[in-house]
């Protein structure tokens, strides 16, 4: 008996032992210097990896095999959607539930309320209001010009030239509302993107950990890319100009190196523990997560997988949805490292 509230009194003090909730201290391997030397690897590792990823789809361009219509640029985007929900799913939101239901935070509201889902949840609505909002606006300015466009042309044609002028106001109509869905899904992807690859970015970066550091390089380095050749088919199909097509190459190819930047610069004062850090991680990465998949799900796989070339092919549908599972897969066995 006890022995019974020996351990009774003893358990509280070795569940606190187990989560102290402050700041891990030295140990053998927290080598500094070594694992600086792997955080500036892994810098231009990914820099590297980023950039070729999301160049591939450009240079692609070149070759009419992956012209903007072709169908080996369809089982690229396939590829890509699959890597960018199991992103979504499998790197982003774990993360984020490991954040926001950390036991530093205490049971309320983060306990006993699946805060992460809650925050993926509004991010994955707020997606479709803009979607929804920016299409609709679009539909009104252009009601707006067809319907002046209209009545100058009752005053200087009449007849067919009338009916034709028509019919092709109609054609450009509709290709530009398809344009604008792929530059608002390119933009929106790749902020959700950044998101992820900034916080990723200052984990490696604050890490002291060289045996942690090392399999990340490579492993993150195929994450970067993998991701950037669906941002990169995106992109193409959003037929931006030259400008903005290269900001938005260079925003995505430096936020995961600047992000290990950044966490180098406040390696010291940082303490992944911490409530501030916990809560800003947890909903940054909610926030990511539902974008991503709802990204993958709605705006990538739904819209692809309606196109006429697909719906007409069953040997495509079936190189689909293997291209899916491919990346599905790749993605989804770096988690384990990454």
């Amino acid at each position: 008996m006890n022995y019974n509230l020996l351990l009774l009194f003893l358990f509280p003090i070795y569940i606190s032992a187990q989560c102290t909730c402050e700041q891990s201290g030295n140990t053998d391997d927290n080598n500094k210097n070594q694992a600086l030397k792997f955080k500036l690897i892994a810098i231009a590792s990914i820099l590297v990896a980023g950039a070729l990823g999301i160049c591939i789809p450009q240079f692609g361009k070149m070759f009419e095999s992956l012209s903007p219509n072709s169908n080996m640029l369809l089982v690229v985007k396939f590829f890509a959607a699959g890597v960018i929900l199991a992103t979504g799913f499998v790197h982003v939101f774990p993360d984020a539930n490991e954040s926001l239901e950390n036991i530093c935070l205490g049971d309320k509201p983060w306990g006993d309320f699946p805060m992460a889902n809650f925050v993926a949840m509004l991010a994955t609505v707020a997606v479709m209001i803009v979607e929804t909002v920016v299409t609709s606006l679009f539909h009104r300015l252009k009601r707006e010009n067809k319907a002046v466009q209209c009545v100058g042309d009752e005053e200087n044609h009449e007849g067919q030239m009338n009916v034709l002028t028509h019919t092709s106001n109609g054609h450009a109509h509709g290709s530009s509302q398809i344009l604008l869905r792929n530059q608002i899904v390119s933009q929106v992807l790749e902020i959700g993107i950044i998101i992820h690859s900034v916080i990723i970015g200052i984990s490696l970066g604050v890490s002291t950990h060289p045996k942690t550091i090392k399999p990340l390089i490579v492993a993150l380095s195929f994450h970067q890319m993998f991701e950037g050749m669906g941002l990169g088919s995106c992109i193409i199909e959003a037929e931006f100009k030259v400008a903005t097509v290269t900001t938005m190459l260079i925003f995505f190819s430096l936020t995961t190196p600047i992000g290990i930047a950044i966490g180098i610069w406040i390696a010291k004062a940082y303490d992944e523990n911490s409530h501030t850090a916990l809560i800003v991680q947890g909903i940054l990465n909610a926030a990511s997560a539902g974008i991503l998949i709802y990204m993958a799900l709605v705006d990538l796989l739904a819209m692809d997988f309606m196109k006429a070339n697909v719906q007409k092919s069953s040997r495509l549908q079936t190189i689909a949805f293997i291209s899916i599972l491919l990346g599905l897969g790749c993605m989804s066995l770096l988690a384990k490292w990454a």
